[in-house]
This record gives structure tokens, sequence and C-alpha cells, in this order.
């Protein structure tokens, strides 16, 4: 609404100067032309007023107060298109900074929408479709092939794999058979379950994600912008040379002649302009910023996190090795792999097919059970693959750590292959250059197991590892970074990440293959699947607060002088409201030059 309502001001400014000219020119009534361009500036002035007192009572500093008083000052001594020309350049610039800054918020509906609506109630036997919000702890539940799980509960009867990336970020399938618990938002595998709810729905992991976000959004963190810190000094300078030569001169009128000039342009327009002109580079590169304020916190980073799944690996499994029994040839062992699991779902078999042959050998009497393996003739013999104790029944396999499958033959059994999330190629890369940026603490916040991450982590450079961790966790660890690493940023991309790309000072999603919600809770999206984006995204953020500094500074500076030239009384009112337009193009066009920085490195 606050938008809307500058850019109804913005509007009402101009409205009135076009009357105002006609008024005044065409009906030669300078009289009405005064009177309406004084109610209005009366009216705006005021609004702008309260606004800024609403701005100081949140603890933040406004830079609007120079341009009200100098409307007022000029509106009292009649100087009615100085004083419009004030308005215009005042309304204009709140209308930017409008845009410049929260043009896109955080939008839960993607999440909402991808949230447990209805569930399969048992009773006596008989199935009752009813909505998720109806289920009481205790009721009994089915769960069919491919559905979401409704509430949080523990399975009573069947096996299953789950996905649970929605709630990890883990790409990896999980099993779970009875008396194993399984969360809201998981998605069934092949086989229907039976569950006794746990939790209502209010109260499961799924839901739990929305309220972290709704929380972590009613919680921003507080942060000053580079104008507002400005703000107060160049208050101070234009108000003392102003009452200087009030006092020295007795005239009030060299009062607002002085503030006219000191209409602070530089801040409420440069700096907006700088940094829609950064986001404008930025979005050049496949980088979406959302808000300008987001350019300024990122300039200042000190820590960067990151999730593993997605965003430092791939986000898919791919065959690692493989390893057979002595004199078991490894292309026969994942060929006979691949070919019995070529009919399967699982998403184990999936990446099998990705690293198999072409050719695949004939198989029959193909049987899938879940939670197990599948098993299938080949050459008239029987083939097994699956877990260890389904492929060699009596327990004789050494497990490995890595997500692996086993294979038999007739009872024989032929080795393993192992699977991994394969490492973005050039994470390496980006860790390497956000330590020589001058970020010095970089980790990773993953729900992986910790020998995984840590792995990760030694591969990459990246300093601390947090592993196992569920959103709410990930989100205390990020509450837990010291303030003299602050700000920070996270970087992740599913929709288990979106309460941590609200807490963190910048939240940036690899949006090209991530969540939606992820990229809708972010403050940064990186549309093109690089995370070295992530070094593109800082360097354009520091080039454009350079340019930022530099267009505010020149600003001041002229103001300044023109300040001390109006005060000896040598500057009409009107003279210097037009001369706060030269002002204006100056700092824009300086502005302006974000837009071509320059990443010659890595576009």
């Amino acid at each position: 609404m606050q938008k809307l309502s500058n850019y109804r001001r913005l509007w009402a400014v101009l409205g009135v100067g076009v009357v105002s000219l006609v008024t005044t020119f065409v009906f030669n009534q300078p009289f009405w032309a005064q009177t309406l361009v004084t109610v209005l500036g009366s009216l705006i002035a005021l609004l702008m007023f309260i606004d800024m007192v609403k701005t100081l009572r949140s603890g933040k500093f406004g830079v609007d107060l120079l341009a009200i008083t100098a409307v007022i000052a000029t509106l009292a001594i009649g100087e009615y298109w100085a004083a419009l020309i004030v308005l215009l350049m005042l309304t204009g610039g709140d209308a930017l900074e409008d845009y410049a800054a929260h043009k896109a918020n955080a939008d839960l509906q993607s999440l909402l929408d991808k949230s447990p609506q209805n569930a399969h109630l048992m009773v006596n036997g008989n199935i009752k479709a009813i909505a998720v919000d109806q289920v009481d702890v205790g009721d009994w539940l089915l769960v069919k092939p491919g559905e979401v799980i409704p509430v949080d509960g523990t399975i009573v009867l069947g096996s299953t794999t789950l996905d649970e990336s929605s709630l990890t970020g883990e790409s990896r399938p999980v099993d779970k058979v009875v008396s194993d618990t399984v969360m809201s938002g998981s998605v069934n595998g092949d086989a229907s379950i039976q569950i006794v709810a746990d939790q209502r729905a209010a109260d499961s992991q799924f839901q739990n994600i929305v309220r972290l976000v709704k929380q972590a959004e009613a919680q921003p963190a507080h942060f000053v912008r580079m104008a507002d810190r400005y703000a107060v000094p160049f208050t101070i300078l234009a108000y003392v040379i102003a009452g200087a030569a009030w006092i020295i001169s007795g005239d009030p009128v060299r009062f607002a002649e002085v503030l006219v000039v000191a209409s602070p342009c530089p801040l409420i327009l440069a700096a907006p302009i700088a940094l829609v002109a950064g986001m404008s580079r930025a979005s050049q590169s496949g980088i979406i910023v959302k808000t300008g304020t987001t350019l300024e916190q990122l300039a200042k980073v000190k820590t960067m996190a990151f999730d593993k799944t997605g965003t430092i690996t791939q986000g898919h499994l791919q065959v690692n090795e493989i390893m057979t029994q002595p004199n078991i040839d490894k292309t026969r062992l994942l060929t006979l792999a691949a070919a019995t699991e070529q009919q399967s779902n699982h998403i184990l078999a999936r990446s099998l097919m990705q690293a198999a042959p072409d050719q695949l050998p004939s198989v029959s009497n193909v049987k899938e059970t879940t939670g197990g393996g599948v098993q299938a003739q080949i050459d008239g013999q029987l083939i097994r693959v699956g877990k260890a104790d389904f492929a060699m029944p009596d327990g004789s396999i050494d497990k490995v750590n890595d997500t692996a499958v086993y294979v038999s033959a007739d009872h024989h059994y032929l080795g393993c292959v192992t699977f991994t999330d394969e490492l973005r190629p050039e994470a390496a890369t980006t860790m390497t250059e956000l330590h020589k940026l001058g970020i010095k603490n970089l980790m990773m916040i993953s729900g992986d197991r910790t020998a995984i991450a840590q792995k990760i982590a030694k591969a990459v450079g990246i300093d601390r590892v947090h592993a196992e961790c569920l959103p709410g966790e990930k989100i205390a660890v990020l509450k837990q970074v010291p303030d003299d690493q602050k700000p920070f940023a996270m970087v992740g991309d599913g929709v288990n990440d979106a309460p941590s790309l609200v807490t963190a000072d910048v939240g940036i999603a690899m949006g090209a293959s991530g969540a939606t919600t992820a990229s809708e809770s972010a403050d940064a999206v990186i549309l093109k699947d690089d995370l070295q984006r992530t070094v593109v995204a800082v360097q354009i953020s520091r080039a454009t607060m350079h340019v930022a500094r530099q267009s505010v500074m020149v600003g001041i500076i002229i103001c300044t002088m023109l300040m001390l030239i109006a005060s000896f009384g040598v500057i009409p009112a009107i003279f210097g409201a037009l001369l706060q337009e030269v002002v204006d193009t100056v700092t824009i066009l300086w502005a302006l030059r974000a837009r071509s920085i320059t990443i010659a490195k890595l576009n």
C-alpha cells in the first residue's frame, strides 16, 4: 500500500503542476495556482512528516526532513513554483526508492499449495476420505503409492521408500518399515502403507516449515541503509548553514533559499538509482536481486552458509564406485544390476540406468520387494539387487558406509554399486574466490550424515560443517552466528531451505532447478545453474555500492557548495530549485554507471 501511496503522490504533484501552469499562463490566474500548490504542498508535507515520524520511531533515519522543511519554507515566503519543483523531486524520489526496495516480498502460497490437503481415514476396515485438518492423534490412515504423507505418524502396516527431500533437502530415498516414523510432506514410494497419526496436521513437520518462514519474516534483521547513514550529518549541516544565513542577514528568505538547494536529492535519488542500475546489471548475469537493501547487505557479507544437496552438490545420485568380488568384471556387475532394476521406479534404479551400457540382457520373472530390492532371471541365473540382506539373506555381506545396492547371482555375492551426490564442478573454485573476496567464514548446513557432509566440505574448502539438521535446527545455527561475522548470507535450493533463507541477512536461492518456495523466500535468486554466480553477486553488489557512495558524495559536495553560495542571497528560491534539478541530473548520470559494471573474469 505504501508503494501505491507514493505513486499517487507523484501523480498528484504532476497533475497539480499541469493545472497550475494552465491556470497561470492560459487563464492568467496565478493566485489560484498558488492556492492549489499551497494546499497540495501542505497536505503532502504533512503526510510525509507523519511517515518520517513513524520511520524515526522504528529506529531508522529518514532523509526527507530537509525537503519537507524546504517545501514549507518556500510556501511560507510565497515561492510556490520552487515548492512545486521540490515536491516533484521529493515524490519522484520516494516512488523510485519504492521501486528499488522490496519489489518482491516472500510468498508462501506455493509452499501452502504443496501441503497435504486430504487423508484416507480407516474405520472398521473401511476407507473414508477426510480433510487433513480433521485427522486426530491416534487415527489410522492409509497412504497410497505416490501420495504425500498427510501428518507425522508411525507405520503400523507395510513398508515403503519415502522421498523426504522437501523436508531435509536430501535426494537419497529413505526406506521405512513397521514402527518407523514418517513426516508430513514426505512423498510415498510405490507401496501402500498404514500409519497411526502421532500429530495433528497443524503440528506436523511440514506446517512447522511454514511457521518458521512466517516467524522469520516477522522478525527481520535491523539494518541501516547507506542513505540513512548520511542523512543526519547532511541535515545538521544544512540547518546550520541556513540558520546562520538567516541570523546574519536577518532575512527569513535566506533560510528558504539555502534549504531549497539543500534538498537531499543525492540521498533520495542517487542511491536508489545506483541500486536499481546494479540490480539490472545483476539480472544480466542471471541473478535476480529483489531489493536495493539486499545489494547493500550483500556488499558487506562476512559469512556465507550453504546447503549441501542441490547447492554444493548436483542434487541427484550418480554411480560412484563398483566394488566386486575376485574374478568378477565391473562392467558385468553394473550390467546385471541395471538390467534387473530397469523396470523399477526407485531413485537408485534410475541412477543405475544412467550409468549402464546401452545394450542390456533380457530379463524374466521380475519381482520387486518393497523396501528390499528386485530379483529377476538373467541367462538362467537368479539375480538379486537391493539391500545387503535382500541380496544375501544369510547376512554374509559386509556393508559399506555409502549408499549402495548389493548384487548376487544364484545366492553368490558378486559385489555392490555405491552412489554419491556429485559435487558441482565449480564448487571448489567458488569457495576459493569467496575467500579471496575477504569472506573468511564459509559454512555448510546440511540434513545429511556428518561423515558425508564433512567429506564434501573438505573437498570444496568450506571452513565449518553443521550436519544432520532439520529446518528448525538450521535456523538455530544461523542465529548463533556472532555479531562480528555479520551480515551473513545463506545459499540453498529446496523447500526445506525456505526458513533459513528468510532468517539470513541475505537469502540466495539456486532457482534454476530449486523449489519455487526457496526462490520466493530468498532475497536473491540465481537463475543459472551455476554456484559461481554467488561470487558474481558479491562483486556486483560491492561495485554497485561503490558507485552509489560516489554519486551520493558528488551530490552532497555540490549541494554544500550551492548552500554556501545561497547563504549570501545570490540564488533566488526558484532558481535554486532549478539548480537542484541540475544536481539531480549529475548524480543520476553518475549513479547509472552501475549499469555498466564489468565482471570480466566470471562473465
